[in-house]
């Protein structure tokens, strides 16, 4: 499965009924509650990462991606915006990037 079809998946998720589809009910809930998910599920990474736990790291890396894209969608942010910006980002090396990021007001 791609980034662009979990969107596409989500955003079918995202018209069903709150009491049919747990991403609904996540949507409906509001931004907030969305984003406290994503930041949950991210600790959860982080920690299997530290841990050198790969099963956890694997199932909570998936947790964070569809909760990235849970939040993307409730803020009305397709995944091409955030694609794009990933992609202008690579015509310059990651340290050349942030250094020019930090030299702007």
């Amino acid at each position: 499965m791609t980034l662009e079809e979990l969107e596409q998946r989500i955003a079918t998720r995202a018209a069903a009924s709150a009491e049919d589809s747990y991403t609904a009910k996540l949507i409906a809930r509001g931004i907030n509650k969305a984003a406290q998910k994503l930041g949950e599920e991210a600790t959860e990474a982080v920690i299997a990462a530290v841990t050198k736990d790969r099963a956890e790291l694997v199932k909570e890396s998936a947790d964070v991606l569809y909760h990235l894209l849970v939040v993307l969608r409730a803020a009305g942010v397709p995944l091409a915006e955030v694609m794009a910006e990933l992609d202008s980002r690579t015509a310059q090396s990651g340290l050349a990037e942030k250094a020019a990021r930090k030299a702007q007001p």
